[in-house]
């Protein structure tokens, strides 16, 4: 078996600008990896400022973003990570969320952290079938 690193249209390039030794999008074994998602502008590559649900709709719009570049979409997700810096955040998540998964949702875990080395407070993975 291969991994196929996928290249995603704005997302890839603006990660490759800040430096960080990833990719946002891998490919192996008939699954779709995307890296954990943080709020960004899918048009801009740049963060996206705003309350939780502001910023959860951002990390799910990048991350269809980039499932959509690996030939797949969020109905093929079968796992999920959410990664947020407030426990007190996660009704106001699971509202956002619940839009995006509104039926079948996928297996999901929820982690709360300390925090992260740039201005979010969200930050979303997931594996699909691809």
């Amino acid at each position: 078996m291969t991994k196929e690193i996928v290249e995603v249209p704005v997302l890839s390039a603006a990660v490759r600008a800040l430096g960080l030794p990833l990719s946002l999008v891998t490919k192996g074994a008939g699954l779709v990896f995307v890296s954990g998602m943080p709020p960004l502008d899918i048009a801009t590559g740049k963060l996206v400022k705003g309350d939780i649900e502001v910023q959860t709709e951002a990390s799910l719009k990048a991350l269809k973003h980039c499932l959509e570049a690996a030939g797949t979409s969020l109905e093929s997700v079968v796992m999920v990570r959410i990664y947020a810096a407030n426990s007190g955040f996660y009704s106001a998540i699971n509202r956002v969320y619940a839009k995006h998964f509104p039926e079948n949702p996928p297996s999901r875990t929820f982690v709360p952290v300390a925090s992260w080395p740039m201005e979010f407070d969200i930050e979303i993975e997931c594996v699909a079938v691809g």
